[in-house]
């Protein structure tokens, strides 16, 4: 049964495109807003996201780098795998050793990547025109923002879709509230992992940039294959 979850709060992206094209300076930045982003009205199944996950030295965006970046476009029939891209750039900072723990991408496998001003756009590309999808918005969104700030004094702003945040709205739905709370009923993790395995998603080995963003992908098929209309419009979807 398709359930009605309440919409995060709607923000005019074309408009603030547009804004933006009035105001940057930087050209491949120009090119990402000149592309735009569809109609508020369009129904999610006519929508071509591009799932996006980074890999980064730590937390904090303001004093941590990106290491890895993840994407692949995807519709709500169709993962399109062979346009999926995977980078690796080299952080401005040492890798702590409880990142490399994490993450596994080692001193060695930064030496010789490209700083980030290098491939930014080319990432830019794969973003035109599409809407990102990720899991935490916080993550892509301040770090690539941060990162292009520190590079080119001129960062970005991108309507996504957060799958976390959908999960989180499905937990608080169906285990939030006062009886389930007298029966002792929680909201479950919404990690990107625990997220997939209640919608009977593979469990895949967390921490890879690409096999992240794959994941993420299935993950708001799942979602809107159970809780939303397809034809809901993605003004009421994005933040």
């Amino acid at each position: 049964m398709i359930q009605r979850l309440m919409s995060p709060p709607s923000i005019d992206w074309p408009k603030k495109f547009s804004r933006k094209l009035d105001v940057v300076a930087d050209a491949k930045l120009k090119e990402y807003y000149n592309a735009g982003v569809p109609d508020p009205s369009t129904p999610l199944e006519d929508v071509t996201f591009l799932a996006m996950d980074f890999e980064t030295t730590g937390l904090d965006s303001d004093n941590e780098d990106i290491i890895t970046i993840g994407t692949v476009p995807f519709n709500l029939n169709r993962i399109f795998i062979n346009q999926a891209h995977h980078w690796t750039v080299r952080p401005r900072k040492q890798l702590a050793e409880e990142s490399v723990v994490i993450h596994g991408i080692t001193h060695s496998d930064v030496l010789d990547a490209p700083d980030l001003s290098g491939i930014y756009a080319e990432v830019l590309e794969q973003m035109a025109g599409k809407i990102m999808v990720v899991h935490y918005q916080r993550i892509e969104r301040e770090f690539f923002d941060k990162a292009l700030q520190t590079r080119i004094k001129e960062g970005i702003e991108f309507p996504v879709v957060d799958t976390m945040h959908i999960e989180t709205t499905v937990q608080n739905k169906q285990r939030g509230g006062f009886i389930n709370k007298v029966f002792g009923k929680k909201p479950e993790s919404v990690r990107l992992g625990a997220s997939r395995s209640r919608y009977g998603l593979p469990p895949y080995t967390p921490h890879h940039a690409l096999t992240d963003a794959v994941a993420t992908a299935e993950l708001l098929q799942a979602q809107i294959a159970h809780h939303y209309d397809r034809t809901m419009p993605i003004g009421k979807l994005w933040i």
